[in-house]
């Protein structure tokens, strides 16, 4: 695929689809952060003793101007951020900007095809020779996925030297996957055993990603510690319900 990594002028690397936007994006946040007190409050309370000082985060979820607020947080924390959206649409093409120029690697646009959706995925997940990220914050699961099945294809690969085959699946998206995969092995036949190895463990707030994730359970496949964030009374009872009522309101305000 003919992608290539931008950096910023400090070298911080990203592809999104208009830096120009980034101002606008900046706009955005910065009224977001006024709606969204918790976070900033952490960045009050614990910004001074960076408790995540040294840490890798990624996060595979969607790329809006509140998920900035999130990344902001955490780098306000002391992590360094990777990011990607979990969606082929649902970026807020500024806020990626915003946070691309201002924040952390950002690897998302609006309209992504799937190619460049599993491109961006990687990306976010790459971290260079020192292995990947110590936590994932995903939604879907696919960063997990894709984690699980680069290191299966690399116990395959070290035992008999055979390489993931795309068309040996009908599934056109899996097909990309075992393509990124396999490109991956030509360069670094260890890279996802690297980042296995690093990752303390994953986050996962949707239905579809958590029962993939109890699957792998069942069957003695997950690889590292995961936290079920879809069933908390916290998402059941705070964000579901005033979610709900947050977009009702909203919906008034702006009509």
């Amino acid at each position: 695929m003919a992608l290539l990594v931008e950096k910023t002028s400090s070298g911080r690397e990203y592809k999104v689809k208009d830096m120009s936007q980034a101002d606008f994006g900046r706009l955005e946040i910065e009224l977001a952060e006024v709606e969204m007190p918790g976070l900033v409050s952490c960045r009050t309370e614990f910004g001074p003793s960076q408790p995540f000082k040294g840490a890798r985060i990624t996060g595979s979820l969607h790329m809006t101007i509140q998920t900035a607020v999130l990344i902001e947080t955490l780098t306000a924390l002391g992590a360094e951020v990777r990011w990607c959206s979990c969606n082929i649409f649902s970026t807020q093409d500024h806020a990626a900007a915003a946070i691309a120029r201002d924040s952390a690697a950002v690897f998302a646009w609006k309209g992504e095809t799937l190619q460049e959706y599993w491109w961006c995925t990687e990306r976010a997940l790459d971290w260079g020779p020192g292995g990947g990220p110590d936590l994932i914050v995903d939604d879907g699961g696919d960063a997990t996925l894709l984690i699980h099945e680069g290191v299966k294809a690399e116990e395959i690969f070290a035992k008999t030297g055979q390489v993931p085959d795309p068309t040996s699946t009908d599934n056109p998206e899996f097909q990309i996957v075992l393509s990124i995969i396999k490109d991956g092995l030509q360069v670094d036949p260890k890279k996802y055993h690297k980042m296995k190895e690093r990752l303390v463990g994953v986050s996962e707030e949707t239905t579809t990603g958590v029962k993939r994730l109890y699957q792998m359970q069942e069957t003695g496949a997950l690889l590292f510690p995961a936290i079920n964030v879809n069933d908390s009374v916290t998402k059941s009872k705070v964000s579901l319900s005033s979610g709900q009522i947050s977009k009702k309101l909203n919906l008034k305000i702006r009509t």
